[in-house]
């Protein structure tokens, strides 16, 4: 799930943070799981990448708490990752959440999508809606944990330096969105 940021000479973003890691993906890896670089940096996935930023009225917005041996490791942000060869932002980042944290995508209302663009490589911010409440689980070796975060609360985090650096405007336009629809 490594995204916007430029990760160190020779770092790789499935290194071990220690010997026999139990946590490390193992197998056959997708085409799109590789690093694209340019002028305005290295970012992973060579299609693209996306994720699913999902809130909950009653809980918040899912945030995944990034394992250890990822590019930046530790920090906070959302279930997502590399895009497939032809596959759509939105279907990419429903299949990652659902790998990634178990999100029910037939639960999932899409709202809109917000893109980061450096020319070679984007990434896209699905924003949804859960339509029902629902519990998120760990369903790969890329969580450490995932918690629900009260809309105020998310910003307190120590977050992906990405995610950190959109959350202002994704924050204002979900607040935006659920003004229009209580007026409505």
């Amino acid at each position: 799930m490594d995204i916007t940021a430029t990760p160190q000479a020779g770092e790789s973003p499935f290194a071990l943070s220690a010997p026999g890691d139990p946590r490390q993906p193992h197998g056959p890896r997708d085409p799109g799981d590789a690093w694209v670089e340019g002028d305005r940096g290295r970012f992973w996935g060579r299609f693209g990448s996306a994720g699913l930023l999902v809130h909950d009225p009653g809980k918040g917005i899912l945030l995944q708490h990034r394992a250890l041996w990822s590019h930046q490791g530790g920090t906070w942000g959302l279930p997502g990752g590399a895009l497939h060869h032809g596959e759509e932002a939105i279907h990419g980042a429903l299949r990652e959440a659902k790998e990634e944290a178990a999100v029910p995508p037939e639960n999932i209302r899409v709202l809109f999508t917000s893109v980061f663009d450096v020319g070679y490589w984007t990434y896209t911010t699905v924003v949804a809606e859960a339509r029902q409440p629902f519990d998120a689980a760990i369903s790969d070796q890329e969580s450490l944990e995932l918690q629900w975060v009260e809309v105020d609360e998310v910003g307190s985090k120590e977050l992906h330096p990405g995610f950190a650096a959109s959350w202002p405007g994704l924050r204002s336009r979900l607040t935006d969105h659920w003004r229009v629809v209580r007026r409505g």
